[in-house]
């Protein structure tokens, strides 16, 4: 078995032809050439772009990737449908019973069966098929397109067109019709038009195409060698644009990558940025949303480096929610501070400021002020006007709006109305004011006097839960005593509810000695003198 000569590089070497190999795949090296001076794309795989050894390639080449074997009557030839041979005139051995024809048997002929076949008329005697063979490879016995005549499309686009004849025929006669008919009756022809739509309505096929919603104009297909596009203007590419790898064909200009599509540099530095159409990949990289995604990959990188359990491409969703989230929190903080700030050292933002005339103005006249900032000689400041119209009284009051001020509201003194376009009542509007406010304020010193008069009655309930125990109140020794045993005799009872006796003169109602006897007899967890109690 052959070996391969493999010519074996040092550690430094091999750092060299791997720096090399990535200035090439960044466009700062130029490509490696092949045998025959083309360059070799650096993004090609190694075990691609390495020839096999038995080969014996001496430089590198993508000759062994290339096709080397090919039939040359692929694309040229094909079956001649329909074509005959030869004509013969009797019967031959071993022809078609049915027809005469050598080329096929009886089983494979496509004749109509005659009532006796010319084996035995020996007359009609079809001619032979021209029967070809090819030999084509993988690709060609899979290909659906072989043999097809592309001038036999004509009759396709033909058909086509005269179909868009008809329907525009059948259009222009139904709108002639519509105008016909309006003008027999005497309306204009347009104010119909809604109600007469679902009865020109056809079938999709006829429908107008300059009508169509949200469409502009509509191309015809042109039949060009690249193909043509049927469509929308506004939803088509234009193809004049040139492509950014045609902006600049110097071949030390931007490096343009044909595998990724793109080109990181600017291909015309010099020119003139506001006609610039395009100024290289990295100008969309400080705008739009890649800042924002930058911020994103940054805040989850110190977020996982300082124990949150969140990675950006494992799950980018809990990232951003928690970057949101983060955001929020931020602003809410520093709102905060600024407010303890200001509320603490005061904002001389907000604070006065000196008159503007005092700041920037300049004027001729002389003012003298004083220590305290008086005016004491000069012209005094004209004083502003109000925005309502004065000395006018409408809807016949005698006062000016604003002449009375009562409950934080602003009236009429006429009137003592506090409704700006109110009508002046007069005194009598005075006096129904106050007999109002007089009778309002009779109902509710009623209204507190029921209040006061239903707590008494309230206090004669029972005071079942016990109620607050004055500091005046006088116990009665012996029936406190009599509460103690009952309250001894309540507790011993209590172990079994089932041996307690049934007491027909039972009392509910509970007396101050009963709520004394309970509280002296109650346990109380809590007191750590509990124990000296009894």
């Amino acid at each position: 078995m052959a070996t391969a000569s493999v010519a074996f590089k040092s550690r430094e070497d091999h750092r060299k032809q791997i720096e090399l190999e990535e200035a090439r795949k960044a466009g700062l090296a130029p490509a490696e050439l092949d045998e025959d001076g083309k360059e070799i794309n650096p993004h090609i795989p190694q075990y691609m772009s390495s020839a096999p050894w038995y080969l014996n390639a001496e430089r590198p080449s993508l000759k062994h990737q290339r096709k080397w074997k090919s039939d040359p009557n692929y694309t040229k030839s094909w079956y001649d449908r329909g074509a005959k041979i030869f004509q013969a005139d009797k019967y031959r051995k071993g022809a078609c019973e049915n027809c005469g024809a050598m080329t096929h048997d009886s089983k494979s002929c496509m004749e109509r069966p005659r009532k006796v076949g010319a084996k035995w008329t020996n007359t009609h005697i079809a001619p032979d098929e021209k029967i070809e063979t090819f030999e084509l490879d993988y690709d060609g016995k899979r290909d659906r397109w072989n043999g097809y005549d592309a001038s036999t499309y004509a009759r396709v686009i033909e058909r086509y067109e005269a179909r868009d004849e008809a329907r525009k025929k059948y259009l222009k006669e139904q709108q002639l019709k519509k105008l016909e008919k309006s003008n027999q009756n005497g309306e204009d022809p347009t104010s119909d038009e809604d109600e007469d739509e679902d009865d020109l309505r056809v079938d999709e096929a006829k429908v107008d195409e300059s009508k169509q919603m949200d469409f502009a104009k509509v191309e015809k297909r042109v039949r060009t060698t690249g193909g043509g596009s049927t469509g929308t203007v506004r939803n088509l590419r234009i193809r004049e644009d040139t492509a950014k790898y045609l902006l600049n064909l110097d071949v030390n200009s931007a490096h343009y990558d044909p595998k990724t599509r793109s080109m990181r540099e600017d291909p015309l530095p010099d020119a003139d940025p506001n006609e610039k159409f395009y100024g290289g990949d990295n100008q969309y990289r400080n705008s739009g949303q890649a800042l924002e995604f930058k911020e994103l990959n940054i805040h989850a990188w110190e977020a996982f480096d300082k124990g949150q359990d969140v990675h950006m491409q494992a799950a980018p969703s809990q990232a951003e929610l928690l970057y949101k989230s983060f955001k929020v929190r931020k602003e809410k903080l520093k709102y905060h501070t600024k407010e303890t700030i200001i509320e603490k050292y005061g904002n001389a933002a907000d604070e006065d400021k000196p008159p503007r005339e005092l700041l920037l103005g300049q004027s001729e006249r002389q003012v003298e002020y004083d220590r305290a900032g008086r005016i004491i000689k000069g012209q005094e400041a004209a004083l502003p006007r109000s925005k309502y119209e004065e000395d006018i009284y409408i809807n016949n009051h005698t006062t000016v709006w604003g002449s009375w001020w009562k409950d934080h509201q602003w009236g009429y003194k006429c009137c003592k109305q506090t409704i700006r376009n109110s009508y002046c009542t007069g005194a009598a509007g005075i006096e129904a004011a106050e007999a109002a406010s007089d009778l309002m304020k009779a109902n509710i010193a009623r209204k507190e006097a029921a209040t006061d008069d239903s707590a008494p009655v309230e206090e004669k309930k029972l005071a079942t839960w016990g109620t607050d125990v004055p500091d005046d109140l006088v116990l009665d020794e012996k029936l406190l005593a009599d509460a103690l045993k009952k309250e001894d005799l309540r507790k011993r009872e209590e172990k079994d509810e089932r041996k307690r006796k049934y007491n027909v003169r039972w009392n509910d109602e509970v007396t101050a000695e009963d709520m004394e006897a309970y509280r002296m007899k109650k346990v109380h967890h809590d007191d750590p003198m509990k124990d000296f109690l009894h």
